[in-house]
C-alpha cells in the first residue's frame, strides 16, 4: 500500500527553508505552498504511472497529476521517448517545424470548432490571447466571465464579482487597474437569467463571454441542463463570441473538447494541460474569420519565442496519439465507481460531504448543499478539508492541496489504487 508517514518529511522541510530565501513563498505557483491545507509542500522527486515519490522516499498515490494534464500518468513511455527524440534533435529553433502542423491539424480534427490554432506555452496565454482576439474581432472592449472561474492570471480575467448579483468586477489582485476591471463584467456560474440581461443590455459593448464548459477551478461543478445552450444561443443572436475555456476540460471526458458532448460550438476554444503531455503546451482556435485577424494576417498582435517548442509539440502528439484509441467510458466508470464508494462512507459516518464529479475528475465539498456556483462552494468547510487532506496524506494518498481545485483519476489508475483509496478514506473519516 502506498503510505506516507506524516514525521518522515525532513528533507522536504529542508528544501522549503532553502526555497523560501529565495523563491517568493518557496513556491512558483501560490497553490503549491498548501497554504489552504496547512502544512509545508511537499518535493517530489520522481513519478510513474499512477504514483508519485518525494524526496523523503514516501510513496503516494496521486490525484493531483500535474492539475489533470497527465492523463496517461506519470513518465509514460510513449511520451518520454518523444521527448527524449526532440530534445536530442534541438531543444528550440524560434523557426517553424513540421510537426507544429501535424499537431494543429490533429486538434483541428478532434476539436471540429476549431479551424485554426495558434500554439502558446501556457492556459493563461491562451485565455489571454483569446480576449483580445475577440476584441480585435468585434471592436468591442467589455467581456462577461463568471464568478468562480478561473482563466488564467491576465489582468482582464483575474476579476471577481462585485457587490450585486451582476456586475462590473473589481480587482481580485493588486497591480490590476480599475480600468481594467471595469471592462470585466461577472456573474454567477449557471445563473443564465443574469447572463442572459447582461448579454442583452451590453450586446453593443461586449466583445465575448468566456466560460468553462465544465468549472473545474473552485472545485469540480457541471453546468446546469440548457445553461451552455443558452449561452450559445444569447451569445449568437447579439453577435457576440463565445469562448469556451477548456484548458481542463480539453481531452478530459472524451477525445477532443467537452464541447462534442454537449452539441455546441463555441467560437473560440482555448486548450492546455492534456494537449502537451506534462510539457508547457496551450493552444487557441476558432473560426478561420476570426482566426486571421491574428498577426502576421491581421491587426491582433501576438507572438511567442517558445510557442510551439518542438519537444513540448513532440510530447503533445505523442500523448494525443496514446489517447485518440483509449477507453474514455471506463475511466470516467471508474472514477464513478470510487467517487460514489467515498460518498457512501462520508453519508454512513454522518460527515456531511458532497462529491461533485465530472467525468475523470472530482473535488471532496464538505458541506450537505448541493453545489451548483461559487456561492454553494464556499459552503465548504475548508477546517474539515484541511483536516481531510492531512490524514489522506499521511495514508499515501496525494489530493489536492485546496478545497477549490479539482482532483483527477488517469488511464494510468488501477483498481488497486481504487481499493487503497478507498480505504484510506475510511480511516481518515472516522479521524474527521
Amino acid at each position: 500500500m502506498a503510505r506516507a508517514n506524516r514525521n518522515l518529511h525532513t528533507r522536504s522541510r529542508k528544501f522549503y527553508a532553502e526555497a523560501v530565501q529565495v523563491l517568493v513563498g518557496g513556491v512558483n505557483s501560490p497553490v503549491r505552498a498548501c497554504k489552504a491545507v496547512g502544512v509545508d509542500p511537499v518535493f517530489m522527486a520522481q513519478g510513474a504511472g499512477s504514483r508519485i515519490v518525494d524526496v523523503d522516499r514516501n510513496r503516494y498515490i496521486d490525484f493531483c497529476m500535474s492539475w489533470g494534464a497527465l492523463i496517461l500518468g506519470h513518465a509514460h513511455p510513449a511520451v518520454v521517448r518523444a521527448v527524449k527524440g526532440a530534445s536530442a534533435r534541438g531543444m528550440s529553433f524560434g523557426a517553424p517545424t513540421e510537426n507544429e502542423t501535424v499537431l494543429a491539424h490533429a486538434l483541428c480534427d478532434a476539436v471540429p470548432s476549431m479551424q485554426k490554432v495558434r500554439f502558446v506555452n501556457s492556459g493563461t496565454e491562451a485565455t489571454m490571447s483569446a480576449i483580445r482576439l475577440a476584441r480585435g474581432f468585434t471592436g468591442r472592449d467589455k467581456i462577461l466571465k463568471f464568478e468562480g472561474c478561473y482563466h488564467g492570471h491576465t489582468d482582464s480575467l483575474l476579476v471577481k464579482a462585485g457587490s450585486g448579483a451582476a456586475t462590473y468586477g473589481v480587482p481580485d489582485s493588486l497591480g490590476i487597474t480599475a480600468g481594467t476591471s471595469r471592462d470585466t463584467i461577472v456573474c454567477a456560474y449557471n445563473d443564465i437569467d443574469a447572463a442572459s440581461r447582461i448579454i442583452r443590455e451590453g450586446r453593443s459593448k461586449i466583445a465575448a463571454v468566456i466560460v468553462e464548459p465544465v468549472a473545474a477551478n473552485m472545485g469540480v461543478i457541471l453546468p446546469e441542463p440548457g445553461f451552455l445552450a443558452a449561452l450559445r444561443e444569447l451569445t449568437r443572436r447579439h453577435r457576440v463570441l463565445l469562448i469556451f475555456d477548456e484548458v481542463i476540460s480539453g481531452f478530459r471526458f472524451t477525445y477532443g473538447g467537452v464541447q462534442s458532448l454537449f452539441g455546441i460550438e463555441p467560437d473560440l476554444t482555448c486548450l492546455g494541460k492534456i494537449i502537451g503531455a506534462g510539457m508547457p503546451l496551450a493552444a487557441y482556435g476558432g473560426r478561420k474569420e476570426i482566426m486571421d485577424y491574428l498577426s502576421p494576417l491581421g491587426k491582433v498582435y501576438q507572438a511567442g519565442t517558445l510557442s510551439g517548442n518542438p519537444v513540448a509539440v513532440a510530447a503533445g502528439l505523442a500523448g494525443l496519439k496514446e489517447l485518440k484509441n483509449r477507453d474514455y467510458a471506463q475511466l470516467n466508470s471508474d472514477t464513478a465507481e470510487m467517487c460514489q464508494t467515498m460518498e457512501d462512507i462520508f453519508r454512513r459516518s454522518r460527515v456531511p460531504c458532497t462529491v461533485n464529479r465530472a467525468g475523470s475528475m472530482f473535488t471532496f465539498f464538505f458541506t450537505n448543499k448541493r453545489v451548483r456556483d461559487y456561492a454553494t462552494a464556499k459552503s465548504s468547510d475548508t477546517k474539515v478539508y484541511a483536516r481531510f487532506f492531512k490524514e489522506m496524506l499521511a495514508q499515501g494518498i496525494y489530493t489536492a492541496p485546496s478545497q477549490f481545485e479539482a482532483n483527477f483519476f488517469s488511464f494510468a489508475h488501477t483498481g488497486k489504487d481504487i481499493r487503497e483509496t478507498v480505504m484510506a478514506c475510511a480511516r481518515a473519516v472516522r479521524r474527521l
